[in-house]
């Protein structure tokens, strides 16, 4: 999978309808993680979180609304998108499921093309590069779909791998990524390599953005890593 694809974790109990899911979901470009059950969900939230969450609510032993509940008072996880899917009509039902911390919630039967629809919206809010929407720094623009990157009137040359990192930075100005959290995003979790490949590719991005004479708008966190701003 390409370490960019946004990284959907689908949880759904019904083989049939969470095959059809994961089919819809990969034909849109997403790189999609299953599980059947809440506990399953958790343990893989917890080893590589997901940059959205579709999640059935009717589901044994751990519901999806237990699920969600426990994510939105992690700190770690509480800002993972959360589609809740339900049978559940009755508006006291949505209420419930939005009040637990659902970002959204889908009504069995369920229109594909407007689930996909409601999936990128809460995409472009945590991830906009992956869908299409420039990204704005000061002067910095960063446009995934022309792949093009200009600081004021200039065009910079990037490679793909300083590209990509500039688009994690510029997602979330101000917020501090460890090298194993960089690794993770911009390399992708099964590909190994060092974490000083890192301080190698932070280099190069420096110099490309202060190349024409602009300030350095990465910071470095002494133990802690990197951040934009």
């Amino acid at each position: 999978m390409s370490a960019d694809q946004p990284r959907v974790l689908l949880v759904e109990d019904e083989a049939a309808q969470r095959e059809v899911l994961a089919y819809n979901l990969s034909a849109e470009g997403f790189e999609v993680v299953s599980a059947d059950n809440g506990e399953d969900a958790i343990m893989l939230i917890g080893e590589a979180p997901p940059d959205i969450i579709v999640l059935d609510w009717m589901m044994p032993h751990l519901s999806g609304i237990e699920v969600c509940r426990r994510l939105k008072v992690r700190p770690e996880t509480r800002d993972i998108p959360v589609i809740m899917l339900s049978a559940r009509s009755e508006e006291v039902d949505k209420v419930r499921g939005l009040e637990t911390g659902a970002d959204d919630y889908v009504v069995k039967p369920y229109s594909m093309v407007e689930l996909m629809a409601r999936v990128r919206t809460q995409l472009r809010r945590v991830r906009p590069a992956t869908v299409g929407v420039p990204l704005h720094y000061e002067d910095i623009m960063l446009d995934a779909e022309s792949h093009r990157v200009t600081r004021g009137e200039v065009e910079l040359k990037l490679g793909p791998t300083e590209f990509r990192l500039l688009s994690t930075f510029m997602e979330k100005p101000g917020r501090v990524w460890s090298r194993e959290s960089l690794l993770d995003r911009v390399w992708g979790r099964d590909i190994y390599v060092d974490t000083r490949t890192v301080d190698v590719h932070i280099g190069r991005l420096r110099k490309a953005l202060t190349l024409t004479g602009g300030s350095d708008p990465l910071r470095t966190v002494r133990g802690a890593g990197y951040a934009l701003g």
